[in-house]
């Protein structure tokens, strides 16, 4: 089944000119189906390139999905049109009585702040919280993922002395989680960031449960059964170029950088990059949506009720 988007949403021509499934709103309501609501918080600051990412990534699974597009509301966009975010984006506010089959939250590039410091941090516990009930299955990124940790279950962030920055192995620990159902023994994916979480602070009583490792950069993938939530450090949802684009921007304006790890053929910046992280991602999104398409409630309404059942009993 395809994705439902905007129909005029520049992602659209993107994913068709790609060969991705899209939907139009008069044909998915012609299906008699229900299909899969799942919201997007963008908290990345080129809210297009990254609504695109994960449509891709969505659009290629075989069940139909809905894709809300969520912003903060106590936050400006510097990098993005307020036409655009008026046009396709709804604020927590105006999606906080919905529920919600599955929902993403980005990353940010914001990983050196404290959480506290960060100006919509206050409403980031809110949204948080708010999936705890609201939401059948939450799934955060990069910076997403270590807000979620450490608001849930106070895992810190470490500064890096050096970003960690390219294209990283990692381990399959647990080759029998539905998460990873056709995930080779390793597999590569994109890393981008400046902060760590360590696997000796994560809390042995919380449920979290190392999914990917890797030798040099830590903790990939995280799962925790009684939020169901995934907490991804890194960037699998990456373009081929998204990499180099960053690399492209430091050294034009002068930042130190090292040549992305793995990225380049023969680390030659020259050279295009090749993708080898494409077919694990697609695999990542599918075998999720796949995991909520058979646990959700039929009745969206009742999204929610067993988790908080869970929580508190």
């Amino acid at each position: 089944m395809p994705i439902k988007i905007p129909d005029q949403l520049p992602a659209r021509e993107i994913l068709v000119r790609e060969g991705v499934s899209i939907m139009d709103e008069r044909t998915a309501r012609r299906q008699d189906i229900r299909p899969l609501q799942i919201g997007l918080l963008n908290l990345m600051p080129n809210k297009i390139r990254t609504e695109t990412q994960f449509a891709r990534l969505m659009g290629a699974t075989p069940l139909q999905v809905e894709l809300t597009l969520v912003r903060v509301g106590h936050h400006k966009s510097k990098n993005t049109s307020e036409d655009h975010l008026i046009s396709f984006y709804q604020t927590w506010d105006e999606v906080k009585d919905r529920k919600f089959d599955g929902f993403i939250i980005t990353g940010a590039p914001i990983e050196l702040l404290p959480f506290e410091q960060v100006d919509y941090w206050k409403e980031l516990e809110q949204i948080l919280d708010w999936t705890t009930t609201n939401v059948h299955s939450s799934f955060f990124i990069c910076w997403g993922a270590m807000a979620a940790a450490w608001h849930f279950h106070r895992v810190p962030k470490y500064t890096l002395e050096k970003k960690a920055f390219g294209v990283y192995r990692h381990g399959n620990n647990v080759p029998a989680s539905p998460y990873l159902a056709g995930f080779s023994d390793d597999f590569a994916i994109p890393v981008s960031r400046w902060t760590e979480v360590r696997s000796a602070d994560i809390p042995t009583e919380s449920g979290l449960e190392i999914l990917m490792e890797s030798d040099v950069t830590g903790p990939g993938l995280l799962s925790e059964l009684m939020g169901n939530r995934l907490y991804m450090f890194n960037h699998i949802e990456y373009d081929s170029t998204s990499l180099k684009e960053e690399y492209d921007r430091d050294v034009a304006a002068g930042v130190p950088i090292d040549v992305p790890h793995e990225y380049y053929p023969n680390n030659d910046p020259g050279r295009p990059p090749l993708n080898r992280w494409r077919s694990h991602a697609h695999l990542l999104f599918g075998n999720w949506i796949n995991r909520v398409y058979q646990t959700t409630s039929f009745e969206l309404g009742k999204v929610g009720v067993s988790k908080v059942q869970k929580l508190t009993a």
